[in-house]
This record gives structure tokens, C-alpha cells and sequence, in this order.
């Protein structure tokens, strides 16, 4: 993360295809490296202060549900700290759920930077709604029209068709399942588990950028393989 922190603010000046440099790697000694990834962290942060929300700026994803701004690089940002957050934790043995407020944010955010895409779904027309019990909810339609979310409420009366599968569970749970932390049977699952399955296995980013190479977190599918 303290890399990434590092070389993200070079690429928020403008938009660009190009992955933003090296790896910066940091200091092996346990004190040093806390110094350094807050360091990092900071160098960010004051980067994304001076930019403003509305910069262009470098980003991975396709640019139809999500800008490359950095406000949408900030975003995201966020989570990324969150889920690896709970990589660490994981890995200290004392795992916590994440804010519920930041994993709301973070299932919305991974539907419109990771999931959304013109890429057409190989597959028939599915749609795969996620409930979080918080109460909030979102829409995935997969389509030959790629992959398109809306986020649904109590109020809404446009949404059409019946969801093919759905997903229930916190949003904690749910955000970290989408990023491949936590198994299916972690959530509660109505409908046909096929869908999810094929999720799993579709991956548009390589289809449409060919040997370019993210890691498993960034593939526009929800239940990702862990990195």
C-alpha cells in the first residue's frame, strides 16, 4: 500500500494509460516501515488535497460508471486501505468487520470502478441484485451490453425484472466478499448459484486489455479469488 501511496499522486495531473511507475519498496524493520507507510500515506494525501476533486487522473478502470478524477481515485483509495486493513488484521489473527459507513461506500465504489464494463457477458442475461442489512441495495445487470449498477431503495419504483441470484449479508460481509476475503457461504444466497460462480470465473479486464497485468483485486467480477 505504501508503494502504491507513492507513485498513485504522480499519475493525478492527468489521465493516462500507463501503470504509474515502479514499486517504491520500504524498509524491512518493523518501526521503520510504520513510519514509512504513514509517510506515504501522507504524501498522498497532501497530493490529493492540492488536486482537488475534479483533476484527471490516472486510473485502471473504464470510465463509464466511475471518472478518472481524483475524487474517484480517493474513493477508492479508501477502500483499498480498508480491505488490506483487514488483511493484516487477518494475518495478526484478530480479523475486524469494517465501518459500516466506509463498506456501504465500498460496495458501491467496487460496482462502478471493478464490475461496470462494456464488455459483454458471455453468458445469458442475468440480474444480481446485493442487500446489505444495513439497508442499502444495488442492482448488477449482465447483459451483452456489458456489466451496468443502479443502487435501489425503499423508494424506488423503476427497477425491472426479477433478480436471477442475490446476496444478503452485512455490509462488512458484503464488501468483503465482493473482494474475494470472504467465501459465498458467507452470505445468504437467494436464487441460482451458478451466476456467482460464473462471476468468478469471468474476468473482461484481460479480454479487453489483452496481457496487461492487475491483480486479481482489480478483475470486474464479484466473487474475486483473494490476492
Amino acid at each position: 500500500m505504501g508503494s502504491h501511496h507513492r507513485r498513485r499522486p504522480g499519475r493525478c495531473p492527468a489521465p493516462t494509460t500507463a501503470w504509474p511507475g515502479e514499486p517504491w519498496p520500504g524498509p524491512g524493520e518493523r518501526a521503520a516501515l510504520l513510519d514509512w507507510l504513514a509517510g506515504c500515506t501522507q504524501h498522498l494525501l497532501d497530493a490529493l488535497r492540492e488536486a482537488g476533486p475534479d483533476r484527471a487522473c490516472w486510473a485502471w478502470w473504464e470510465e463509464l460508471q466511475a471518472t478518472r478524477t481524483s475524487g474517484a481515485a480517493a474513493r477508492h483509495q479508501l477502500q483499498e486501505i480498508a480491505v488490506h486493513t483487514y488483511d493484516a488484521q487477518l494475518a495478526a489473527g484478530d480479523a475486524q468487520p469494517l465501518p459500516a459507513q466506509v463498506a456501504i461506500d465500498g460496495i458501491e465504489d467496487f460496482q462502478v470502478t471493478c464490475v461496470a464494463t462494456a464488455t459483454p457477458w458471455p453468458h445469458e442475461p442475468v440480474i444480481v441484485d446485493y442487500h446489505a442489512t444495513e439497508g442499502r441495495s444495488w442492482r448488477l445487470t449482465l447483459s451483452a451490453a456489458g456489466a451496468h449498477t443502479t443502487r435501489l431503495d425503499d423508494k424506488d419504483t423503476h427497477a425491472e425484472g426479477e433478480a436471477g441470484v442475490a446476496a444478503t449479508a452485512s455490509a462488512s460481509d458484503l464488501e468483503l466478499f465482493v473482494y474475494g476475503r470472504l467465501p459465498l457461504e458467507s452470505v445468504k444466497v437467494d436464487g441460482d448459484h451458478r451466476h456467482f460462480e460464473r462471476l468468478i470465473e469471468w474476468d473482461p479486464q484481460r479480454l479487453r486489455l489483452g496481457t496487461w497485468g492487475r491483480s486479481a483485486e482489480h478483475a470486474p467480477h464479484l466473487a474475486q479469488h483473494p490476492r
